[in-house]
């Protein structure tokens, strides 16, 4: 284990508890000192492998402990978004934490399927993406759990923070649907072969293009929109996690990314 790995889990903690704290400017201070070690460990462990690291499900895990808070503080410094800026450092401790319980034995392999220019921006795309949209899922969570607790609706603010994360996030993962099906042509011979990883994915690409178009009808309830929002986020764990505890795993070709 990577010696930065405990300290960014810390410090993304300590970030979480200064903006609950309403303590913003330690707050900012410690997410861009977490952002930045994560980063650092990240390309360290890049060198220490010899190869991107992007293969296991754990180093797919690490990428979104980096990528979250990130992509999340950037967004809510740009929108004044205390509650995001704290769901972000929030789930890169979370992130950080899972992995330091279940740590992984990295090697240097990378099977020649993996040996592809389309390997590093596929999976680089899809982290940003998993980043942007769970957390706008996040943001419709709270907003559902307070307006069940205290009846007090979801406010246009949230409604909009969320769209507007879903807005970042949406493209990109399209854009990583796409280059994941160019690489399989180049790889396999067919862009699109219906392997279970391949239809969680379009599945979860559909659900967040649901939301989209009740969004943009404005028929739907602000509940109903974060509700979609949730069940998005959902097909989305089932897509990155659930697969892998799915009998019809054994006949994916994306199982290089589990290690033993």
């Amino acid at each position: 284990m990577m010696p930065l790995a405990p300290i960014v889990v810390g410090v993304n903690a300590l970030a979480c508890v200064l903006f609950l704290l309403r303590r913003d400017q330690w707050g900012w201070v410690a997410l861009a000192i977490a952002v930045a070690m994560s980063l650092t460990h990240m390309g360290v462990l890049w060198a220490s492998l010899h190869r991107p690291p992007l293969r296991t499900l754990g180093e797919t895990r690490w990428w979104y402990a980096t990528l979250a808070p990130l992509v999340g503080g950037l967004l809510a410094r740009k929108f004044e978004a205390r509650s995001l800026a704290a769901v972000s450092a929030g789930m890169g401790a979370l992130f950080g934490t899972m992995n330091l319980a279940q740590p992984e034995t990295m090697d240097r392999t990378l099977m020649p399927a993996l040996q592809s220019p389309w390997f590093v921006p596929h999976v680089l795309v899809y982290m940003l993406a998993y980043a942007a949209l769970s957390l706008a899922s996040l943001i419709a969570l709270i907003a559902l759990v307070r307006w069940g607790v205290t009846k007090a609706p979801p406010s246009p603010s949230e409604s909009d923070l969320a769209h507007r994360l879903v807005v970042v996030g949406f493209p990109l993962l399209s854009c990583g649907l796409m280059f994941g099906a160019v690489w399989a042509k180049q790889a396999w011979g067919h862009y699109w072969a219906w392997d279970p990883k391949e239809t969680w994915a379009l599945l979860t690409w559909g659900a967040y293009l649901v939301y989209l178009h009740l969004r943009l009808k404005r028929t739907m309830s602000p509940v109903v929109n974060l509700s979609v929002l949730l069940v998005g986020y959902l097909v989305l764990l089932a897509c990155w996690f659930g697969i892998y505890s799915m009998p019809s795993v054994v006949e994916s070709v994306h199982t290089y990314t589990r290690t033993d």
